[in-house]
Parts: structure tokens; sequence; C-alpha cells
């Protein structure tokens, strides 16, 4: 959440060849993902979405979050 507006952010990786699918991370405003604050499975799943970039997700998309209610 950006502290300035309470605004929440997620970067999102989206797949090259299954339209819908994907992964998101909560991020700030600039896209970086605290890695602290990731479960070991989310960290995990960042991890190989950077590392799949170009061979199966593409460049990510910072873009804001909906908040659920």
């Amino acid at each position: 959440m950006d502290p300035i507006d309470g605004t929440c952010f997620q970067l999102r990786y989206r797949s090259l060849f299954d339209p819908g699918r994907g992964f998101a991370f909560p991020c700030d405003g600039h896209g970086q993902v605290d890695l602290d604050h990731l479960s070991d499975q989310a960290r995990n799943n960042y991890l190989y979405a950077r590392a799949m970039v170009g061979k199966e997700l593409s460049a990510p998309d910072i873009e804001r979050a909906a908040l659920l209610r």
C-alpha cells in the first residue's frame, strides 16, 4: 500500500500462451515487491515468474489492486 494515498498495487505477470493465466504479487507504486512479506510459496512463485519473462510470461505490469471488502 502506498502510505501517501492508501493505494494498493500489484505486479502482474501474464502468460504468453494461456490468456487469463499468470501471477500477481503485491507491490508498491514503483513495482517493488517486499520479499520478506511473501509466504515461502509466493516467494518461490515470484522468483519463478521473474525467471520466465520472455519464455512463458510477459514482462510485468504495475496495476492498481482491487480491494476486497
